[in-house]
């Protein structure tokens, strides 16, 4: 299992490194497009906090690579999104690679439409979820909104 997982990011981390600068140029097209763009709250007017709500933020560098921020008041990371995919009924399935966490994560966002934004999923990828169905794993409560904060 573990041999296989290290096989897994070893293909990610090299599919990131050689894709050419067309798939970048897609990829940042695409979040683009789709409505991902910005920095994204459970509550704008709240100092971000780990346990009442994070500011999440994507933005395309100049590169072309797209970012995630995360900013937790007390931590802060910067992850790259290495592919996303619009899937049935709109979900975006975004793939962000997290050095820190040396993994990678798949989730799936609906664009609402008042303009909010709702994670319907969340895993590794060993399959494990923290988020399903648009309910946290854990609890079984439902994902919060998020509201475009910029």
């Amino acid at each position: 299992m573990t041999r296989c997982l290290s096989r897994w990011i070893a293909a990610a981390l090299l599919w990131a490194a050689i894709a050419p600068a067309a798939s970048a140029e897609t990829l940042a097209a695409m979040v683009e497009q789709w409505g991902l763009l910005g920095s994204w709250a459970v509550d704008c007017a709240a100092k971000p906090d780990r346990d009442k709500g994070a500011l999440l933020t994507y933005e395309i560098r100049k590169d072309g690579r797209v970012m995630y921020r995360r900013n937790f008041g007390d931590a802060k990371d910067e992850n790259e999104v290495v592919s996303a995919t619009v899937g049935a009924e709109g979900l975006l399935n975004v793939m962000v690679y997290f050095p820190s966490l040396h993994q990678a994560r798949e989730f799936g966002l609906l664009l609402l439409k008042d303009g909010s934004l709702r994670a319907i999923y969340n895993r590794s990828e060993r399959g494990e979820y923290t988020i399903r169905d648009g309910k946290y794993v854990a609890t079984g409560a439902p994902t919060p909104t998020q509201q475009r904060c910029d």
